[in-house]
């Protein structure tokens, strides 16, 4: 069975924003849900300047205590950032 139609149910669930229009005012539901997307929006710039303008998306030091190290600088160069 073609899963790429229009006829097969999702698996995830569906988070994109809602947008009024004239004479069609957005419930208070649907508010909620455009602050809670907003909200998210932040994170990913954070995740998206940590691995493309700092190259930190791959890490390749062995241990945990290395890891946490280079994070740490990372994020701290972000705040600089």
């Amino acid at each position: 069975m073609d899963r790429a139609g229009f006829g097969a149910k999702s698996k995830g669930y569906n988070t994109t924003m809602k947008r009024a229009v004239k004479k069609h005012s957005l419930g208070i539901r649907d508010i909620l849900r455009n602050q809670r997307k907003a909200s998210k929006a932040l994170v990913e710039r954070v995740c998206a300047v940590t691995k493309k303008i700092f190259k930190a998306g791959k890490v390749f030091v062995t241990t945990i205590q290395k890891v946490d190290i280079k994070m740490l600088f990372t994020a701290f160069c972000y705040n600089l950032y």
